[in-house]
């Protein structure tokens, strides 16, 4: 279990394959083993992947507090200036995606590439608060058919959904069918300060976002219900290139993996991308 210490505390990561530096990182309530289950096996011949566990989460530790996306960005400078990784390309979903991109803005000139996985942006946060934001039924519909009843006026509540949501079964890899285990994720609810912190901005404001310079792939399922995001990169950030990807929810690393490679290599392979 190699971990590097990276803004005052212990980052859990692994590294393999050889190549250019990809970094990958995962989103909220995950751990690296998400990019392991297909996606590393498929392209360790052409990148050196370095994934780690977000503080709080895996085997990395959980301090009390610091759960931005700013204090998040400064734990991936911490990890890369322990592995002595000076310019990397980066990886990431969900809410790693808004890592990556806050790490981005933060440290332009050690991003060589950004690749975001269905990032949500803490700026855009009083959309998804509303009411009639559509994943709040996604989200409980997904629940129901695990037998998990989430009454109307608990839609809203995001402490309660992701506490609902730790009881559905694995639904990839190798351990599908079997009881998650919940006990981390109930830690890091019970302990610290990151259901606050997720929607906090943090300085990672619309106008910073659209002065990402670094290529820039946005990937999002055609049946996201983050998709206002994906209209918003698309239409704002001017080096990115923003793609659905046909018949995919908010989990492409796991539901689409070989949709999600073929893009990656194309993207991080050629040298002179199209965006």
């Amino acid at each position: 279990m190699p971990k590097a210490l990276a803004n005052g505390i212990n980052i859990h990561y692994l590294q393999t394959g050889k190549g250019d530096d990809v970094v990958l990182i995962h989103g909220l309530g995950g751990n690296l083993a998400i990019w392991f289950l297909s996606l590393v096996d498929r392209l360790r011949s052409d990148f050196r992947f370095t994934a780690c566990d977000l503080r709080g989460h895996g085997k990395s530790d959980m301090p009390p507090n610091g759960y931005t996306t700013d204090n998040m960005a400064e734990d991936l400078r911490g990890l890369l200036d322990s592995l002595k990784m000076e310019k990397v390309n980066l990886v990431a979903h969900s809410w790693g995606a808004d890592i990556a991109m806050h790490f981005s803005i933060l440290y332009p000139e050690r991003v060589n590439k950004l690749v975001v996985i269905e990032p949500n942006i803490a700026a855009l946060v009083d959309w998804r608060k509303s009411r009639e934001w559509e994943g709040w039924a996604y989200w409980a519909k997904r629940l129901e058919e695990f037998d998990i009843h989430v009454p109307r006026e608990k839609w809203h509540d995001p402490d309660y959904m992701l506490r609902q949501t730790v009881k559905i079964p694995m639904r990839y890899g190798p351990f599908k069918g079997r009881p998650r285990r919940s006990n981390t994720i109930i830690k890091l609810l019970d302990t610290t300060t990151i259901v606050q912190d997720y929607e906090k901005v943090a300085g990672m404001t619309l106008d910073k976002v659209e002065k990402i310079s670094c290529p820039t792939l946005a990937l999002y399922g055609e049946k996201s219900h983050f998709l206002i995001t994906y209209e918003y990169l698309r239409d704002n950030v001017p080096n990115c290139k923003a793609v659905l990807i046909p018949g995919g929810d908010h989990y492409g690393p796991l539901e689409h993996p070989e949709m999600i490679v073929d893009h990656l290599r194309t993207f991080l392979v050629n040298s002179k991308t199209e965006v």
